[in-house]
């Protein structure tokens, strides 16, 4: 089958194809006499694992792991195991991130009145975090004297 029919039975575009067969995860497809390329069906299984590898959010790398462990019939399941146990922990590493993320804007967002003045706690934190890379680093290495080297301290010294 031409790349066309291939990426329709796969679910993986054309373009996308082109530049897996590139970069090496699957092998230079077949060429017809007019230069066409040409999958068979194992190809196209192929390009089916891949996606839904990429539907689990595997990177492009790990799917190349888990083609070789696929085609590999001597291998361990316990490998195939091992790496996805690995990619589920990085996922629920993300979902706390992002879960942070939402809890962190929908409180800023809480506390945003949502009117017609230019007052907004959003941007406030957004320009807090420019003002705190702008600080330069500390240097020395001493212990910070509560006190004086605090920021309780300079806010009260302040007033």
């Amino acid at each position: 089958m031409n790349i066309g029919q291939a990426a329709k039975f796969s679910g993986v575009s054309a373009k996308m194809i082109r530049y897996y067969e590139q970069i090496g995860l699957i092998p230079k497809a077949l060429r017809s006499d007019a230069g066409y390329r040409h999958y068979s069906q194992p190809d196209v299984h192929s390009l089916c694992f891949i996606r839904r590898a990429r539907d689990l959010g595997f990177s492009v790398e790990q799917i190349g792991v888990l083609l070789a462990l696929w085609h590999d019939r001597d291998r361990a399941s316990a490998d195939v195991k091992m790496m996805a146990l690995s990619h589920v922990a990085r996922l629920k590493a993300k979902i706390d991130e992002l879960q942070a993320m939402a809890q962190t804007l929908e409180h800023l967002a809480d506390h945003c009145r949502g009117n017609d003045r230019p007052n907004c706690p959003i941007l406030a934190d957004l320009a807090e975090s420019i003002a705190a890379a702008e600080q330069p680093p500390l240097t020395s290495r001493r212990t910070p004297r509560f006190g004086v080297d605090t920021r309780a301290s300079s806010r009260s010294s302040s007033r």
